[in-house]
């Protein structure tokens, strides 16, 4: 697997999170400029893209721009930037190290699914938005 983004930047989120589904789709309403292409970590895609960080598991929304791979809340505030707009104003809190701002997301990461609830199956993109997601 590739992590080049020839076609823009690529999000890579918990497909079954409720909390990320969501996210998601708050994303595709504010991406005017149809930037931002989709996939679930556990399309092969994000188990390559998972393994490939040397990582067990999948707890984290992983963002690849550039070829560079940013993860936790470093891929929140790159979405929030590359957005643009208000949106980017987001963006000042990366002056935040990233050992503090990582343990607020990390604690939200852990108690997503009781907060937020699970599917029992990644979500299927409708066939108008189909063509803005991965494998």
């Amino acid at each position: 697997m590739s992590i080049t983004d020839q076609n823009g930047p690529v999000l890579y989120f918990d497909g079954v999170c409720n909390l990320c589904n969501r996210t998601v789709q708050w994303i595709i309403k504010q991406d005017k400029k149809k930037i931002f292409r989709f996939a679930p970590l556990q399309s092969a895609g994000g188990v390559a893209l998972v393994q490939l960080r040397g990582e067990n598991n999948a707890n984290s929304v992983l963002l690849v721009v550039d070829g560079r791979i940013y993860s936790k809340s470093s891929a929140a505030l790159q979405v929030a930037k590359q957005l643009g707009g208000i949106y980017s104003l987001f963006y000042v809190f990366i002056i935040i190290p990233v050992f503090l701002r990582d343990a607020v997301y990390n604690f939200i990461a852990r108690n997503r699914y009781k907060w937020f609830g699970q599917q029992a199956s990644c979500m299927i993109p409708t066939p108008e938005l189909r063509a803005r997601f991965v494998d």
